[in-house]
C-alpha cells in the first residue's frame, strides 16, 4: 500500500518524517555494544563472572595483557580458568558480533522505507513557454509499513531480545565446557601421577623377581608374571601422560590461549568434595525461571503470535495505493503564457478474488501451533535435567565420599599391616607389593570419584542456567593422564 503526493509533500510528508523516530524501547539500539549490557548481567547472575566485547585494538591489547597477567607461569584455578576464557575466547567475540549483526537488523526495522521521489517535464523545448509545458513531482511511500509499524517492531524487539540471550546462552556453553576442561585436566594430571607410583612399584618387584631368578628362587614363569605387570604399567603410564597433556591442550583452547601464552600451570589433584551438598528442592522451578534457551523459546511463541497478528491484519488488503495532488500545465495563448491546475485523485487497490489470505493465516496458526508445542517439549526436557543433574551431583557426592571414607582407608589399612608383617618377616615382598598396587588401584577410584563429582557440579549449573550438558559421571576415562612431578 503506497502514497504519492503530486507536486509537493504537504502534510503526508510530515506523517512520513514523525513515523521514522525510533520508539523509546529501541532508542540503545544504535549504540556500538547495543544488547551486551544483558548478556553480561546474566553471565554475571550465573557464573560470577565478567564478560567483555572487544571492539578496537586498544580494547583487544588490554585485554591481552590481563590475561597474560592471570596466566603467565602460574598455577590456575577453575574460576580463574573461566574468567579467561571468558575474557579471550575468540569463538564469544564472535557470537557477540553475531549480536551487533543482529541490533543493526533491529535498528534497520525502525526505519521505513526511503520514499521514491519522481520528477517529470513535459514538452521539452516548447516555443514562447521558457523550455517545457508542464511539471509533475511525485511522492511515494508505504502506507502499510506506517499502519504496521508498532507490530513490526514488536517483533524486532523480541527477535533482538531473543539475541541477547542466544549470545547469553554461548556465554554460559563457554563457561561451562571451560569448567569441565579443567575439571578434566586437573583430573587427568592426578590420575597419571597414581599411575606413575604404580608403575614405580611394579619396577621394584619386576627388579626383585630378575634377582630372585638369578639366585634360583623364582622360576622362569612367575619372573615373567612381574616382568609382564611391570611393562603393562609402563605402557598405561605412557596412555596416561598422553591423555593429561591432551586434557590441558583442550582447556588451552577454552582459553584462547596459544604460542607463549600456554606457559600456565594446574594444580596437582582436585579438591574433597565439600562435607554437604547444596540442598535444591525446588530444583525444576528454579530451571524453569532461569534457563535461557527455554526463555528464547518463550519470546520465539511470542515473535509468532506477533507475526501472526501481523498477517490478520494484511489478510485482505495487501496493496492500497492513493495518488492525490495537482498538475499544473501552461499553454500559450495570445502571446501571454497562461496556466491550469487541475486537482486529482486516484485510489488503486488490489482485489482479493484468488488469494483470501487464507493459506497464510493457516500458515501462521500452525507456526504457532508448532512453537507452542515445541516450548511444551522443551519445558519437560528443562525439567527431566534439572532432575537429572541434581540426582547425579548427590549420588556422585555419595560415591566420592565412599571411596574417600571407606575404600582408601581400608586399603591403606591393609598396606600399613602388609609392611609391618613384612617386617616381621611373615608377609613376603611380592604380597606387599601387590597390597601396595591394591591401594593405589582404589586412590585411582576415588580420584575418578571425586573428578565425577565436581563434573557432576559443572553440569548442574548447566542445568540450571544453560550452557549444554555433558557425559554422565562414570563415563569418562579413569585414567585421565597426568605427567610427573614438575609443573603441569
Amino acid at each position: 500500500m503506497r502514497l504519492r503526493i503530486v507536486t509537493t509533500m504537504g502534510a503526508g510528508g510530515a506523517l512520513l518524517l514523525s513515523a521514522c523516530a525510533t520508539p523509546q524501547g529501541l532508542s540503545g539500539i544504535s549504540a556500538p555494544r547495543a544488547g551486551f549490557d544483558t548478556v553480561a548481567a546474566t553471565t554475571r547472575t550465573a557464573t560470577g563472572k565478567e564478560s567483555v566485547w572487544l571492539q578496537s585494538a586498544a580494547e583487544t591489547e588490554a585485554n591481552a595483557r590481563r590475561v597474560k597477567a592471570l596466566t603467565h607461569g602460574k598455577t590456575i584455578g577453575v574460576e580463574t580458568a573461566v574468567q579467561v576464557a571468558l575474557l579471550n575466547n575468540r569463538g564469544l567475540q564472535a557470537a557477540y558480533a553475531d549480536l551487533g549483526l543482529s541490533a543493526a537488523d533491529v535498528w534497520q526495522q525502525t526505519m521505513l522505507v526511503n520514499p521514491t521521489v519522481s520528477l517529470g517535464i513535459r514538452g521539452i523545448g516548447a516555443d514562447g513557454l521558457g523550455g517545457y509545458r508542464s511539471i509533475e513531482a511525485t511522492i511515494a511511500s508505504n502506507i502499510v509499513a506506517i499502519a504496521t509499524r508498532d507490530r513490526r517492531l514488536k517483533t524486532a524487539d523480541i527477535r533482538f531480545r531473543q539475541a541477547q540471550l542466544l549470545a547469553a546462552s554461548e556465554t554460559l556453553r563457554v563457561a561451562a565446557e571451560t569448567r569441565r576442561a579443567w575439571i578434566e585436566a586437573v583430573a587427568a594430571f592426578e590420575a597419571a601421577a597414581l599411575v606413575r607410583d604404580s608403575r614405580d612399584t611394579a619396577d621394584a618387584a619386576s627388579e626383585l623377581a630378575a634377582r630372585l631368578g638369578d639366585t634360583g628362587f623364582l622360576n622362569k614363569a612367575d619372573q615373567s608374571r612381574e616382568h609382564a605387570v611391570y611393562a603393562e604399567m609402563t605402557g598405561q603410564q605412557a596412555q596416561a601422560r598422553l591423555a593429561a597433556e591432551l586434557a590441558k591442550e583442550a582447556l588451552t583452547r577454552q582459553l584462547g590461549l596459544w604460542g607463549s601464552e600456554v606457559d600456565y600451570f594446574v594444580p596437582d589433584a582436585l579438591p574433597q568434595p565439600p562435607a554437604k551438598v547444596q540442598s535444591r528442592p525446588r530444583i525444576e522451578e528454579a530451571a524453569l525461571k532461569r534457563r535461557v534457551d527455554l526463555a528464547m523459546a518463550r519470546l520465539e511463541l511470542e515473535a509468532i503470535a506477533q507475526a501472526q497478528g501481523l498477517t490478520e491484519a494484511t489478510r485482505y488488503l495487501t496493496d492500497l495505493e492513493v495518488i492525490a495532488g495537482a498538475e499544473r500545465e501552461r499553454e500559450l495563448h495570445e502571446g501571454a503564457v497562461e496556466g491550469e491546475t487541475t486537482p486529482q485523485v486516484e485510489v488503486e487497490f488490489e482485489i482479493p478474488v484468488f488469494d483470501s489470505g487464507k493459506a497464510r493465516l493457516r500458515k501462521a496458526e500452525l507456526a504457532y501451533m508448532r512453537a507452542a508445542n515445541e516450548l511444551a517439549e522443551q519445558a519437560v526436557n528443562v525439567r527431566s535435567e534439572a532432575r537429572a543433574a541434581y540426582h547425579a551431583y548427590t549420588a556422585s557426592h555419595r560415591i566420592a565420599q565412599h571411596y574417600r571414607d571407606a575404600v582408601v582407608p581400608l586399603r591403606q589399612a591393609i598396606e600399613e599391616e602388609s609392611l609391618l608383617s613384612y617386617s616381621g618377616m611373615i608377609t613376603s615382598t611380592f604380597e606387599l607389593l601387590a597390597d601396595i598396587r591394591a591401594r593405589l588401584n582404589s586412590s585411582l577410584a576415588e580420584a575418578a570419584a571425586r573428578r565425577d563429582f565436581w563434573l557432576a557440579d559443572a553440569d548442574l549449573m548447566a542445568a540450571l542456567y544453560g550452557g549444554g550438558g555433558s557425559a554422565a559421571p562414570g563415563q569418562g576415562a579413569i585414567s585421565v593422564a597426568g605427567v610427573a612431578s614438575a609443573g603441569h
